[in-house]
């Protein structure tokens, strides 16, 4: 049976998909009344990590009969294995408040034909923290499955597909009214699931296009407070300590967090998590031996 996160008793102020936040410092509290919009509170990182241990982790992976893993699903477990210590990546701002979501919902955009003409779709699946690699990627590769069937495929595109449809005054009113909704935790809980805007992350893999990443912005509208993209892998040349050259196989990513969610010494214990699964990735092969709790 699949383990569930224990939600804590839901008290005034909290939200359906998150709970209030109450004992953080007063700076945090103030921060979204100051900056009140996820755009004028991005930050933007650009980071590189070396592959030779995160390589060969991925073709034992394949050996073992994952066929498709690769480094999409190693960021993604990854992901989820550095939100099981430090939850504060977890949470999102809405109504000027700050909340700790409930879920870990991850958010991707694929094509279903890799053509110009391609129908675009998004591809929206739920974690749990003590999800292994191997957990992980079974649930990629079921919401990739499914968002790939040719038509409206999931519930994305059957949302779409009506919006499409209405006349562009009511359009413009609709976002307007789910917008203030949002605002106050009454958006129906059926767009919420189905929206790409209401999740912990967005992921872009653009390598799988021959790409680098670029910078990309956060979405005002929704809950999403954090953008990771990464790009193609490529070979450098670097120095090691005693001076020796050696050519090693890198990738690049970006990240684009809400700073109000967050302080920086945080951020960079998230940083030096995620350099730590590169170097130790069989790590992810087992739950983790504890998993950590937002603040109240």
């Amino acid at each position: 049976m699949e383990q569930q996160t224990p939600k804590k008793r839901r008290r005034f102020g909290d939200r359906y998909d998150g709970r209030k936040l109450r004992s953080l410092d007063p700076l945090n509290m103030v921060a979204p009344f100051i900056m009140p919009t996820r755009t004028g509170s991005s930050n933007y990182y650009y980071g590189t990590v070396e592959l030779d241990k995160a390589d060969p982790y991925i073709r034992q992976k394949r050996v073992e009969g994952l066929k498709g893993f690769g480094l999409l699903a190693f960021f993604v477990a990854m992901y989820v294995r550095i939100l099981s210590q430090r939850p504060g990546l977890n949470r999102f701002v809405a109504g000027r408040r700050l909340f700790a979501r409930h879920h870990i919902d991850i958010n991707l955009v694929i094509k279903k034909d890799m053509t110009l003409e391609g129908q675009e779709t998004g591809v929206k699946f739920r974690c749990q923290p003590t999800d292994t690699a191997e957990d992980v990627y079974r649930r990629l590769v079921e919401a990739v499955t499914e968002g790939k069937e040719q038509g409206d495929s999931n519930g994305v595109d059957s949302y779409a597909r009506i919006l499409k449809r209405i006349p562009r005054s009511f359009l413009h009113f609709f976002v307007w009214l789910m917008t203030k909704l949002d605002y106050f935790g009454l958006m129906p809980k059926a767009i919420n699931h189905v929206s790409p805007f209401h999740c912990t992350l967005f992921l872009a893999d653009l390598g799988s296009i021959g790409l680098p990443p670029v910078h990309h912005h956060l979405y005002d509208f929704g809950t999403c407070p954090m953008f990771v993209i990464f790009g193609r892998k490529y070979k450098k040349t670097v120095t090691d300590k005693d001076g020796s050259p050696r050519e090693v196989r890198c990738v690049d990513y970006t990240l684009t967090l809400d700073e109000r969610v967050c302080d920086g010494f945080y951020f960079s214990g998230v940083l030096k998590m995620m350099e730590d699964i590169f170097k130790n990735p069989a790590q992810l092969d087992n739950p983790p031996e504890k998993v950590v709790e937002d603040v109240e």
